[in-house]
């Protein structure tokens, strides 16, 4: 007989968590105004909301944080994560952020202006609310196969060259400072980027003499798709794909709290020594020194261990098949997620799930409370409370895509929480026609609401 397939690690230590009634979860998610952000972590059984510093830290990273200098300039723990990003990445230059919207802070402050346009693909939160923070515009060039959950396409996060290239030849360069690819792309549900829309976006920007930066914070996941679904990758290691895929980079943002699996850190990675020089100012005054930014020593070097551990095979496998787990029960249950599986989370297409609540009830949001209130799962909306208002005409945007994301943190649960979710979510199908109705805003924030929004029930 075939062995099964197994983790590539053994648990250490474990961490209680409390199964609450369903009386207590309809009071703690009316008091957090239906935002499950606002509700406390030991109100939640199982916690999906996401894989952000939210995964387990291997014994050699807790030993790596018992060696930490935290020394303010020029400490020891900086150049082992300087070495890391070299040896890996291949950037000559960088600076620590103390996490990814940090790094996207600093290096926009240095790139980004007043009417500016950034086309990528699918910009996660943070990034569009950088960019409209500074009254620039993010243009959605993902290509359109993304925006269907039942199509399965290898590489739902490519780019579309044909829309790229019509936003490139359409407005002068000035106004393009940079191309951004998210690799995973988180927005259009975990899906990576192939190596040969890689090199042709690069290609492009190269033609039209734009840098292209990569939101890194699921690189090694999308060097394990390229792997695994691209002809001629088969028998490459994961670290020769990053190594190939960085090529293509002139810059990258790092949020260090997913493929690096710490609680906290980032960085920016450059090529260009002057772009390195002029966003050190900025790092300086909204991080810290640029040996340290924002980060302890002893968080470096965890960060450095989690960027090799982040690249091994079999970690990597293990990570992505218990996203497949959970992924294949809810198929087999018939719940409707985004086709096919991704490498951080399932993403359930909460249109499909909840067909008579409005669009304007927040159909996704309607998904997660339901959910909460099941079985105590916090999962996150990707949809219309993310997706914000228009910042011109403040009018609500829509997306083509309204998804509930149930984000698995490393290492941390079994799957058998995941048997929990999976069968939460089919008592939830199973009664999805007595659900018609969603929830209205009662406050929001002018940028970034979904974080602090209250919403009531209608």
């Amino acid at each position: 007989m075939e062995l099964p397939f197994a983790e590539s690690y053994k648990i250490k230590m474990v961490e209680v968590i409390r199964r609450s009634t369903r009386a207590e979860r309809e009071k703690w998610i009316q008091d957090a105004r239906f935002n499950v952000f606002n509700l406390r972590s030991d109100q939640v059984f199982i916690d999906l909301l996401t894989d952000s510093g939210t995964g387990a830290m291997s014994d050699r990273q807790w030993s790596e944080m018992m060696l930490g200098d935290e020394s303010y300039a020029g400490s020891s723990s900086y150049y082992k994560m300087k070495e890391a990003i070299r040896d890996i990445m291949g950037f000559e230059y960088f600076l620590p952020t103390h996490q990814g919207r940090a790094a996207e802070n600093v290096l926009f402050s240095t790139m980004v202006k007043k009417g500016d346009l950034v086309p990528g693909n699918a910009h996660f939160d943070t990034t569009k609310g950088h960019i409209e923070f500074r009254r620039a515009e993010a243009i959605d060039c993902t290509i359109d196969e993304a925006f269907d959950t039942q199509i399965s396409h290898p590489f739902k996060g490519n780019v579309d060259l044909g829309k790229l290239e019509h936003v490139l030849k359409s407005n002068p360069a000035e106004r393009i400072p940079m191309i951004i690819l998210t690799v995973t792309c988180n927005t259009s549900g975990g899906q990576p980027v192939s190596m040969e829309n890689i090199k042709a976006v690069h290609s492009l920007a190269k033609k039209h003499g734009i840098p292209v930066v990569f939101d890194s914070a699921r690189f090694a996941e999308n060097a394990y798709f390229i792997k695994m679904r691209e002809k001629g990758y088969g028998h490459r290691t994961i670290r020769e794909i990053v190594r190939e895929m960085y090529q293509y980079a002139d810059v990258a943002t790092m949020s260090s709290k997913k493929d690096a699996i710490v609680n906290m850190g980032g960085f920016i990675g450059f090529k260009d020594p002057e772009l390195f020089r002029r966003a050190s100012l900025y790092n300086i005054m909204f991080e810290g020194f640029i040996t340290y930014g924002g980060m302890s020593g002893r968080d470096m070097n965890a960060l450095a261990q989690g960027l090799y551990e982040g690249t091994e095979f079999d970690y990597l496998e293990s990570r992505i098949r218990q996203v497949e787990y959970l992924w294949n029960r809810l198929n087999d249950l018939g719940i409707p997620v985004q086709q096919p599986v991704g490498g951080h989370a399932v993403f359930v297409d909460a249109k499909r799930f909840l067909p008579f609540v409005p669009a304007s009830q927040f159909i996704a949001q309607t998904l997660v409370v339901e959910l909460y209130l099941e079985a105590g799962v916090r999962g996150v909306e990707i949809g219309a409370l993310m997706a914000d208002r228009d910042p011109v005409t403040r009018e609500n945007r829509y997306p083509s895509l309204e998804l509930m994301r149930l984000t698995i943190p490393r290492r941390v649960y079994t799957n058998n929480h995941m048997e929990v979710v999976a069968v939460a979510l089919k008592n939830i199908h199973d009664r999805k026609d007595s659900i018609t109705t969603g929830y209205q805003i009662k406050h929001e924030a002018s940028l970034l609401r979904h974080f602090t929004v209250e919403l009531e029930k209608i």
